[in-house]
């Protein structure tokens, strides 16, 4: 259907909205009790769209509404209006009070440990209005958010591919990792170890696909050892079991660093081979970011850079 001053005049963003929000209710009846109007009316609005169109934007199924191809279509197009409203509104206010505004983050817990709470330190010092709305994730679920509009930006290790027809990625620097123990561990008073040391040790271990256990038990089994006994497999706070228990782990400088000022923990003399990733910044291509958005990126850009010299 080519575009023109018809379509253009019958397509509104009030049709849209209710689309929306039946897709996101999963039924009629549901998104009428949310947006307080009638079932009619909505039924109304739906028909209304498709007739524009001239397509099915979804049909009942089993589990009930599945959208068609054209309703996906639609759905992607509604978020991307409404996002870039929002974004053209953030921006008036912004222009009005460029001290303030909001940024929208999503990041792993080690991320957030290590480089964007000290972004956000760094900025909140300079622009002490703005509001930070940060959503850990872990690293396989990280990028839907910014597909879905509800994120901004995306700051996390490089361990998986994204999809570059949509998204665009930017190095920040690159994350050393480092085996830790806590300080009345034996093997903290050590100065020299080797790997092969630590098999029999019990380890502490984030979840088993993930980059930091991948590595560990590959390493041992470099040099024809069997994987270490991992007692605990978990996401986040492992520094805290460490402190407290003869478990190892292993963790990114930055956090190890940010874990030492408040816990009794100490980095083992173990150089880990392929122990370097790159910490990135995730932006969806083609998207308008808000100024705020945008000097939140140039600051991590600064910060990365003291990171990457220390």
């Amino acid at each position: 259907m080519p575009w023109d001053d018809k379509i253009s005049r019958r397509l509104k963003l009030k049709d849209l909205q209710t689309l929306m929000a039946v897709i996101e209710a999963g039924g009629i009846g549901k998104a009428a009790d949310r947006l307080n109007h009638s079932q009619p009316a909505i039924s109304k609005a739906i028909a209304s769209l498709e007739r524009t169109l001239g397509k099915r934007l979804f049909e009942r199924g089993r589990k009930g509404i599945e959208l068609t191809p054209y309703g996906d279509a639609m759905l992607k197009c509604g978020t991307a209006v409404f996002d870039d409203l929002r974004k053209g509104v953030e921006e008036v206010d912004f222009l009005a009070d460029p001290a303030a505004g909001e940024i929208r983050i999503a990041c792993t817990e080690p991320v957030f440990v290590g480089i964007v709470s000290a972004i956000i330190s760094r900025f909140v010092r300079q622009y002490p209005r703005v509001v930070f709305d940060v959503v850990l994730r872990d690293a396989f679920a990280i990028y839907r958010d910014l597909d879905t509009r509800t994120v901004d930006l995306v700051i996390a290790q490089a361990s998986a591919p994204i999809d570059t027809m949509h998204m665009q990625q930017e190095i920040l620097y690159h994350e050393r990792v480092v085996v830790v123990a806590g300080a009345h561990h034996p093997f903290a008073r050590k100065r020299r170890l080797t790997l092969a040391e630590l098999v029999n040790e019990a380890w502490v271990l984030p979840p088993r696909r993930s980059f930091i256990t991948s590595l560990v038990i590959e390493a041992f089994r470099a040099i024809g050892l069997s994987a270490p006994r991992i007692a605990v497999f978990m996401q986040g706070s492992r520094l805290m079991l460490v402190a407290s228990n003869q478990l190892l782990t292993v963790v990114p400088t930055v956090m190890l660093k940010a874990g030492a000022k408040y816990l009794s923990i100490k980095a083992l003399p173990i150089e880990l081979p392929s122990n370097r990733r790159p910490v990135s910044l995730v932006t969806l291509k083609n998207r308008a970011l808000s100024p705020v958005a945008q000097l939140f990126i140039e600051h991590a850009r600064a910060v990365a850079n003291a990171i990457a010299k220390d």
